[in-house]
């Protein structure tokens, strides 16, 4: 018996794997449509954000960890919440991952049971309430953390290359000739920045001159002093340090209490600075959000619409945003798939593994030398073909014919009509 003859498609081989390029700038508009596409409430989406930030803020000082684990841990929280829905996780669990992730990437080394312990008793008044890290109500959590962990490292390509635009800060208000309590504030209204999308979005240059700026704005003193400073060697554009000050004030403006600075000055004090800004930007023709491109459709996410279906890597592949298998803003095309998922491959329903790389001119030239074997080729060519055609039927025999049909079979008049003009009378009994 002869073998089964193979699809075409079938002899290709295995799918190359697919690779992810790590992306350490993401934009407002790119992240307005991952939180669409995650099917976040927006109104719960800042609250979210608001207590993971905070608790990340207590417990490193709880353990006295370094400003830079800080910012790291913010930025892999940012990253994860981008990618995965609020539901899959809790936020302090998503929270204490990314501090144990940023404790190793800064080597600044802690077990995840002293990570969950220093929260713990945070939560205490007494210290005899106070646990030990070896205490057994840690072994659940501790495991947890360490299975989010793999995701919060995927779900930021595994980027190490982290930023700390607290030295930027202090040079510039050492260049700047500023006084020790502008420069004071700037470094809390920094910590309270990074409770924003700001530091995905701009440079730890662009944000320290936000935050020395709306320092000098507040305190009415030496703006002069930063405004003749010479910022060309810094390639700041003014856009994005007035989107840096504009996502500070809103802040302090709708989350007062939930920052470390907002609550020392009055809400008058930031709407009016803000009225400012917005003059400004509007005498500049400065945008609000930098980096902005107007998409053609109904897919613009100024506002925010409706949710689409959410595509996270524990969710299936097969479903896709708004029933499009190339959607962009589907988080399946930013993360793989998790283990505890039903079907195992990378990311965009390929079967193939998913490498993560950091150089994206290296992942475009492999994408082309792949593609030469995996293109369909076509050739097209014309055919001439005699066909016979059937010969034309006159109207008038046609007409013969539909009567001869009407009448009886086969063209005979054995119908009703045609004995009665034979004069066929019915016998009677």
């Amino acid at each position: 018996m002869a073998p089964a003859e193979v699809a075409y498609s079938q002899k290709l081989g295995p799918h190359p794997s697919y690779i992810q390029v790590a992306k350490p700038f993401v934009f407002e508009q790119k992240i307005q449509g991952q939180i669409i596409a995650t099917g976040a409430n927006p109104q719960r989406e800042d609250t979210f954000r608001l207590q993971g930030v905070q608790w990340i803020d207590d417990t490193r000082r709880a353990l006295q960890l370094p400003v830079r684990t800080f910012d790291t841990a913010v930025i892999y929280y940012h990253k994860f919440r981008l990618v995965h829905r609020d539901t899959e996780y809790a936020s302090t669990d998503a929270a204490a991952a990314a501090l144990f992730a940023a404790c190793k990437i800064e080597d600044t080394l802690k077990k995840s049971r002293e990570i969950l312990c220093a929260a713990h008793n945070l939560k205490t008044s007494s210290p005899s309430e106070h646990l030990a890290p070896d205490d057994s109500v840690f072994d659940g959590p501790s495991k947890t953390i360490i299975g989010l962990e793999r995701l919060m490292l995927e779900a930021s390509g595994f980027d190490y290359r982290n930023r700390y635009p607290q030295k930027y800060l202090i040079k510039l208000g050492r260049r700047c000739q500023l006084d020790k309590d502008v420069v004071k504030l700037a470094y809390k209204m920094m910590l309270d920045l990074y409770r924003t999308f700001a530091p995905l979005k701009v440079t730890s240059s662009a944000m320290s001159f936000a935050c020395l700026e709306l320092a000098c704005r507040l305190l009415s003193k030496q703006e002069d002093h930063l405004a003749a400073f010479d910022k060309t060697k810094w390639r700041v554009p003014r856009a994005h340090v007035m989107e840096g000050m504009l996502d500070l004030l809103e802040l302090y403006t709708h989350f007062q209490k939930a920052t470390e600075l907002g609550s020392q000055y009055t809400i008058e004090r930031f709407i009016s600075i803000r009225i400012a800004l917005n003059q400004e930007a509007e005498e500049l023709r400065l945008p609000r959000f930098g980096e902005w491109s107007e998409v053609k459709g109904n897919r613009v996410v100024k506002g925010l619409k409706t949710p689409k279906t959410p595509i996270t890597p524990a969710s299936p592949s097969e479903v896709r945003v708004n029933g499009k298998a190339g959607d962009v803003a589907s988080p399946a095309t930013l993360s793989p798939r998790s283990a505890g998922s039903g079907r195992r491959g990378g990311a965009r329903g390929q079967e193939g593994t998913v490498r993560f790389m950091l150089d994206g001119v290296q992942a475009r030239s492999e994408k082309e030398v792949v593609a030469e074997y995996f293109r369909d080729e076509f050739e097209e060519y014309e055919v001439e073909v005699e066909e016979e055609v059937a010969p034309r039927v006159s109207l008038a025999s046609e007409e013969r014919r539909r009567e001869d049909r009407r009448d009886g079979r086969n063209g005979q008049r054995d119908g009703y009509r045609a004995r009665h003009e034979r004069g066929f009378k019915r016998p009677r009994r």
